[in-house]
């Protein structure tokens, strides 16, 4: 990976979603709604406090995610189509 994020930034792989609805109706792509679920493939080191003290991530490469439909900025590294985003963007980790 070219790219490492900065400070309290993470780099994210959306997962793709189902081609087909619980019903067996194979959605086109012209219909799908880009995912809010992904991956983690890579994090800055943490936010920093007023004094300078470091406030680790919580989440980790290799971590699933849930982010808000319009987190992050579209980064295209190494020909792959990534989201970088803030920490605070992540809603939650799905275990």
């Amino acid at each position: 990976m070219a790219l490492k994020p900065l400070h309290d930034r993470v780099l994210v792989r959306r997962t793709e979603s189902e081609e087909k609805t619980s019903g067996g109706l194979i959605i086109p792509d012209s219909a799908k709604e880009k995912p809010s679920e992904g991956l983690v493939v890579a994090c800055g080191e943490g936010a920093r406090k007023d004094s300078g003290e470091l406030i680790a991530m919580a989440v980790k490469a290799g971590d699933t995610i849930l982010f808000g439909k319009w987190s992050g900025t579209e980064v295209t590294v190494d020909g792959e189509e990534l989201l970088m985003m803030k920490e605070s963007d992540i809603m939650g980790i799905i275990e």
